[in-house]
């Protein structure tokens, strides 16, 4: 295939919002999703939080049950099925750290092993993460997903030579450098203020690396779809679904 000019396409969203309970991670990605589309499936792990958010917001829900790769893998594929615009997974912590998820298949492949190696483990685990972010990534749909945070800390050594704890600042519960895969990441506290931590919204300012959003509501969601709506129109998700099964028809 022969180079090509590079030209600016309309994209979907990535976007991965980090931040402890009561942060208002949960009511931040469903207030940016119905101003996104009116078609919203919310994938819920956090045992029907989204739904307490259903008087104000219009939206569909699956409950899962494990909290596997594979589940969340399924879910996004049926909600791409169905025709959904935005898919909303509320949270993505649960696979790493939930009821069989990452974490929890990793300890049960190295209790199989004589030599419990870890090492192996991951080897047999790592692709089933992998597919989730693959599922992610590719989807047709606008992701957004929330993940919860821990308080992370460092050993240091103070100007007296004694190791001292030292707190570095806030973590997402997921795989290291996952929050990297996303397109934009905002950090919440427990005021409900958002900061840009990753971006790649150049030339819309609030957006802009490190920027502070204190309640973000009407304001952000309009950036985010200022920076996504600019470049040639592209399919919704139900036409590349159709164009999907046609080409699958011809296979046959």
């Amino acid at each position: 295939m022969a180079f090509v000019k590079a030209t600016r396409k309309q994209m979907r969203l990535r976007l991965a919002i980090a931040a402890p309970a009561g942060g208002g991670k949960t009511f931040t990605s469903l207030f940016i999703a119905c101003q996104l589309s009116d078609k919203v499936a919310v994938i819920d792990t956090e045992r029907g939080s989204a739904s307490i958010y259903s008087d104000e917001f219009s939206f569909d829900v699956k409950e899962l049950q494990s909290f596997s790769p594979k589940s969340y893998v399924d879910a996004i594929k049926e909600a791409e099925e169905a025709g959904f615009e935005v898919i909303v997974i509320d949270s993505l912590t649960h696979a790493w750290a939930g009821s069989g998820g990452v974490l929890e298949m990793k300890d049960k492949a190295a209790d199989k092993q004589r030599t419990k190696n870890d090492f192996t483990a991951w080897r047999d685990v790592t692709p089933e993460h992998n597919a989730l972010v693959e599922a992610m990534l590719q989807s047709k749909c606008h992701v957004i997903v929330t993940m919860r945070t821990k308080t992370e800390y460092s050993m240091e050594k103070s100007t007296e030579g004694k190791t001292v704890v030292k707190r570095i600042g806030m973590a997402p519960v997921q795989r290291e450098g996952l929050e990297y895969e996303f397109g934009i990441v905002l950090d919440m506290d427990t005021d409900n203020t958002a900061t840009v931590s990753k971006t790649r919204a150049r030339r819309e300012p609030l957006l802009e690396m490190n920027n502070v959003i204190k309640l973000p509501g009407l304001q952000l969601s309009d950036a985010i779809k200022r920076w996504l709506g600019k470049g040639e129109e592209m399919m919704t998700p139900l036409q590349a679904q159709e164009i999907d099964d046609l080409l699958e028809e011809k296979a046959i």
